[in-house]
């Protein structure tokens, strides 16, 4: 691990970071090990557009897609193939992390296919399905958190496998998620299944919050919304962290606790910042608290470690302050639900055209090969 620059000092902050990107490539490279070693790179999400682009860019699969176009592999199973052999391979680079953090940290994860977002059955069957075939225990299973998710996720979780719950927006759904993980623990719990082994996180995304509000403020185009521009996305997840803390220390969820499980930690993900005119390193630096995962693309990545200035927890304090930003943003016309739900929507369908297009370039692949 790096000593005395800023992503050592994040990660001594409480912060785990994970790298938002995966691909064989980088794996076979060294890339990730490097990653490992030098920024201080705990853990590694995906989701399909990120499989899509490592697919239609790289010539390191060229010979697993000849051999199962040789075995009549149809796109479905290909791409199922394909993606677990990458999330194993990669789990395994992260198991020494694993080991030396009990569990903690050393996390992979691999999203259930995205047009199951609406079906709660197709989703835990395909839990199931991923779980089994990686076969790591330092494995997560991506659900993301529509209304159909959240009892999959209770499944999920009620059955022993570690989830990571993506595409969280609003406060009220993060609440949601939590119950839902909650009530997973105590299925675990009756069945008999040990909780220490259960780990999820909770992806509430930062980014996309502002890009949406921030072009709502503009149409507006009064000086009190002009203010509240890129205010919005940290402010929100401040407020999570601040429910997170809550719903952990309420007497539910601390039975829980007491009898083994883990918190469910908050993740902060799209924190790839958007607009040019905004410090590169915005939602890494203003959302530092213990306990919390930020899942950074590779750009954001390297900025941290360039100049990513951080000066300890920039979250607990800023509670009172990040509910007048919301508040201010009601005053001057914003719709908080109508804005996250339109993202849930948006976020779905984003990933359904990034799968369809990872489910053409190995067809495509495929027809070449045979």
């Amino acid at each position: 691990m790096s000593t005395n620059t800023p992503t050592a000092a994040l990660s001594k902050a409480g912060v785990s970071i994970w790298l938002d990107d995966l691909s064989r490539e980088r794996i076979a490279s060294g890339g990730l090990e490097r990653l490992i070693a030098e920024r201080d790179v705990v853990g590694v999400t995906t989701n399909p557009t990120i499989f899509a682009g490592a697919l239609a860019n790289g010539d390191a699969y060229r010979d697993q897609v000849a051999a199962l176009a040789t075995d009549g592999a149809d796109v479905d199973r290909a791409v199922f193939e394909i993606t677990t052999d990458d999330v194993r391979d990669a789990a395994d680079h992260f198991r020494p992390v694993y080991d030396r953090t009990d569990g903690y940290d050393g996390r992979v994860s691999i999203e259930v296919s995205p047009d199951l977002a609406n079906d709660t059955d197709a989703t835990i069957a395909e839990a199931h399905r991923l779980w089994e075939k990686v076969d790591r225990p330092n494995v997560m299973i991506k659900i993301p958190a529509t209304k159909a998710g959240l009892p999959a996720i209770t499944a999920a979780i009620g059955a022993g496998i570690s989830v990571n719950v993506t595409l969280i927006f609003s406060l009220d759904r993060y609440r949601e998620v939590i119950d839902a993980y909650l009530a997973g623990l105590e299925q675990a719990k009756t069945a008999g299944i040990d909780l220490s082994t259960i780990h999820s996180v909770a992806s509430f995304f930062v980014s996309r919050v502002d890009t949406e509000i921030d072009k709502r403020l503009e149409a507006i185009g009064s000086p009190e919304a002009l203010a509240l521009k890129s205010r919005a996305g940290v402010a929100n997840a401040r407020l999570a962290y601040e429910l997170y803390l809550q719903q952990f220390a309420a007497p539910r969820a601390v039975a829980l606790l007491d009898a083994g499980a883990n918190r469910q930690r908050p993740l902060w993900a799209s924190t790839g910042v958007k607009d040019p005119a905004l410090p590169d390193t915005l939602y890494v630096t203003e959302l530092v608290a213990h306990g919390v995962v930020n899942t950074m693309p590779e750009k954001t990545l390297e900025a941290t470690f360039d100049h990513g200035v951080i000066e300890g927890d920039t979250v607990t304090g800023a509670f009172a302050e990040a509910g007048r930003v919301l508040d201010a943003l009601a005053k001057v016309g914003v719709d908080y639900d109508d804005v996250t739900e339109l993202l849930e929507r948006e976020g779905v369908d984003k990933f359904v055209v990034s799968w369809n297009e990872l489910l053409d370039t190995v067809r495509g692949a495929l027809e070449a090969a045979r």
